[in-house]
């Protein structure tokens, strides 16, 4: 049978964050607010001191390239760099639902990105289909690999939310798609589903505060915001107690794995 394509949305898919879904699906969505209001406050203003270029940590983001409000505006690592979004990554509540969902017993971060998606911004927002797995070659294996991503706003069907393909985990490192390539069309039809399965895309709806954790090969991207409103977000890279570094690798995301300001433990069992 060939590869098949369906979408569903997310009130067909909400089965509860258990490890058993995150182990079936490759992603878990927890669509109600996980970080106290505290915390999340202080990460609302985070956000936009570092967009503007001002940090109130030593360490500037790693990588910033200015606010356009006509693309998507990627900023790396900017945890390090802002203390409302350094408490947001090392949030104990945080933690334990990642935690729960995953099954780990010890999780780390070693890298954020801001992603702020302005309106109006058409397929400049998109963000192509893509496995993580492509981008972190600095780790041995897949496993142990994951990311959660935070919103930073009620992030409805209209803003572009991230879409992940259901179960695409299980089909093994493709290599195949680009995280910057916009043609959504094209990126898909050039992914080879193995035979017998299907794409199923869900969307990741969720309110300000919710989170997602996707494996590192769970295919995903997202669309336009055809709102009118930002779409704000923090997507935290993480490694559980499986995954170490490729010997030898003197990389930045794994050069810092001792520092605790640049690669705080979020959980610990």
């Amino acid at each position: 049978m060939a590869a098949t394509f369906m979408q569903s949305t997310l009130g067909e898919l909400q089965m509860g964050q258990t490890v058993e879904q995150y182990e079936r699906d490759g992603y878990c969505i927890a669509d109600e607010q996980i970080a106290p209001d505290d915390v999340l406050e202080k990460a609302l203003q985070g956000m936009v001191a570092v967009r503007d270029g001002k940090f109130d940590m030593e360490l500037p983001p790693t990588e910033h390239p200015g606010y356009d409000p006509d693309v998507l505006c990627k900023i790396n690592n900017p945890h390090r760099s802002d203390t409302g979004l350094y408490g947001l990554v090392t949030c104990p509540q945080v933690g334990r639902k990642v935690a729960e969902i995953t099954g780990a017993q010890r999780v780390q971060v070693w890298a954020s990105q801001l992603l702020i998606k302005p309106p109006g911004s058409a397929t400049a927002g998109h963000v192509g289909w893509h496995q993580d797995r492509q981008y972190w070659r600095m780790w041995q294996q897949d496993e142990g690999l994951f990311t959660v991503w935070i919103a930073l706003c009620d992030v409805g069907e209209e803003l572009g939310p991230m879409r992940f393909v259901r179960g695409s985990h299980r089909w093994g490192f493709l290599d195949q798609g680009n995280f910057f390539d916009k043609d959504q069309h094209k990126l898909r039809e050039d992914i080879a589903v193995p035979v017998d399965e299907t794409w199923e895309e869900v969307s990741a709806l969720m309110p300000l505060g919710g989170l997602s954790v996707h494996h590192c090969l769970t295919y995903h991207g997202s669309n336009a915001n055809v709102s009118d409103a930002a779409r704000w977000s923090l997507a935290v890279h993480l490694r559980d107690e499986r995954a170490v570094p490729v010997p030898g690798d003197q990389g930045y995301y794994t050069a810092h794995l001792d520092d605790p300001q640049i690669c705080p433990v979020m959980y610990e069992a």
